[in-house]
């Protein structure tokens, strides 16, 4: 009697396992399937959003930014592009990626407060923090966080989505 439990004790452990191992293999295979490499010769880029003033680019690299989840993104901005005081739900964290991009703190544009990021310079900043950025030449800047994403202006007049048509 003993041994039959212990054989169908074995039985059932094997059983377990392969269930475990087939699901780890499956999350795996998917995870790999996922897997993807850019380069700037296969990055898609597209329109900005509606509550980005126009003229930029955009190319998602990871994630959805409109929807709950890690994202990364990428934005192009042509020289003299401004993006007025705003604030986020989420932490937002930029690094340069080509360009310069310059950033200020407060609820007015005011570009001698401002501060400028040469390429490969990274700046986080946390949820609610008013802030506003422009480039002075063709920039590439890289935005990675928490969705979903969301651009709220400190002046309602700022938000491109409010603009007369």
């Amino acid at each position: 009697m003993k041994t039959l439990r212990h054989g169908l004790l074995v039985i059932a452990v094997i059983a377990v396992a392969s269930v475990v191992i087939g699901a780890q293999k499956k999350e795996m295979a998917a995870n790999a399937s996922d897997h993807k490499i850019f380069d700037t010769a296969n990055m898609e880029w597209g329109d900005v959003p509606p509550e980005f003033p126009a003229g930029a680019k955009l190319a998602v690299l990871a994630g959805n930014p409109g929807e709950k989840g890690v994202f990364t993104v990428r934005l192009k901005t042509p020289a003299g592009y401004k993006i007025m005081p705003h604030t986020h739900p989420t932490a937002e964290n930029i690094t340069v990626i080509s360009g310069a991009f310059h950033i200020g703190m407060g609820e007015k544009f005011d570009e001698s407060a401002g501060h400028a990021m040469a390429q490969g310079a990274f700046t986080s900043m946390p949820t609610g923090m008013q802030h506003f950025g422009w480039s002075t030449e063709e920039t590439i800047i890289q935005v990675h966080g928490e969705g979903p994403f969301q651009i709220d202006y400190v002046n309602p007049a700022d938000d491109p989505r409010n603009a007369k048509k």
